[in-house]
């Protein structure tokens, strides 16, 4: 999929681009793999906000999507290609054989007509799902469980792909693609190719009314506030944040802090780290 660029008739139209859309092939989803989506305003139950910057934008209905792939060793025939709203990759309408329709993440490759299936007997062929076991080693795969039958949680959005470094005992070495090696039990399931619309993280949103249109409401800086609303607040004109290190509305370290638990239980499937 190329990317769209815009004649600068405005500040904003200067450094847009968007999808042309071209590997789309139905804008109508599928009616029955459709379900709401209740807007939050990024509001707890109790009604107070948990996750600031969040309101507003477009409606749209969450698109059904077939993480587990479950249905195995039964033919499905690519009816379209379509826009998610929801997720940056596009989505696959599927017919299978015995009448039953289903969403998937769209690989790279796949096209209106092919057939994919699911299952011990499916070809290594882009958006075929097997379990890790049965995939040979140094074969890109998405849509990972990590554990299974729960469903792919790995590698899902766009351009993304893990490869099969190693199989030993019960257990696969996958390259995630941050670039960690991690265990995952070959009993898992996943996806073979990598997902599609790679050009995602090149597009430029270019005005902030896109960005409200996606639901994320502005963001104010701290050193701009006063100092009973921010830890960075304060001083006269342009200031400093005046600490060593940044720090959140509530005092917290930010930017480069670390936030994951020690000794979580899943390290030891952490063979390499990133960092």
């Amino acid at each position: 999929m190329a990317i769209k660029r815009y004649k600068p008739t405005s500040p904003a139209r200067r450094f847009m681009s968007v999808s042309d859309f071209k590997e789309i092939t139905s804008d109508k989803p599928e009616r029955s793999l459709l379900a709401p989506k209740k807007r939050t305003g990024g509001r707890n139950n109790m009604g107070r906000i948990t996750v600031r910057h969040i309101g507003g934008g477009n409606r749209n209905k969450y698109r059904i999507i077939d993480f587990k792939r479950d249905k195995d060793d039964i033919p499905a025939k690519v009816k379209s290609i379509q826009y998610d709203p929801n997720r940056s990759a596009n989505i696959a309408l599927l017919a299978y054989a015995d009448g039953e329709k289903r969403y998937i993440l769209a690989p790279v490759g796949l096209n209106v007509g092919d057939t994919v299936m699911s299952g011990e007997n499916s070809e290594i062929r882009a958006g075929n799902a097997k379990k890790l076991e049965d995939i040979p080693v140094g074969t890109m795969v998405h849509n990972i469980e990590l554990q299974p039958l729960r469903g792919g949680q790995i590698a899902r959005s766009a351009g993304t792909s893990a490869q099969l470094m190693a199989k030993e005992g019960k257990r696969a070495t996958l390259r995630m693609p941050s670039g960690e090696m991690r265990y995952v039990p070959l009993a898992c399931k996943a996806t073979i190719g990598q997902v599609g619309n790679i050009e995602h993280e090149i597009i430029s949103i270019g005005k902030a009314g896109r960005k409200r249109n996606m639901g994320v409401r502005p963001g104010v800086r701290g050193v701009v506030m006063n100092p009973c609303d921010h830890p960075h607040g304060g001083g006269e004109g342009k200031s400093p944040i005046g600490m060593p290190t940044p720090v959140t509305p509530w005092g917290k370290p930010t930017l480069g802090y670390k936030t994951r638990k020690k000794n979580k239980t899943s390290d030891k499937f952490i063979i390499k780290r990133i960092n």
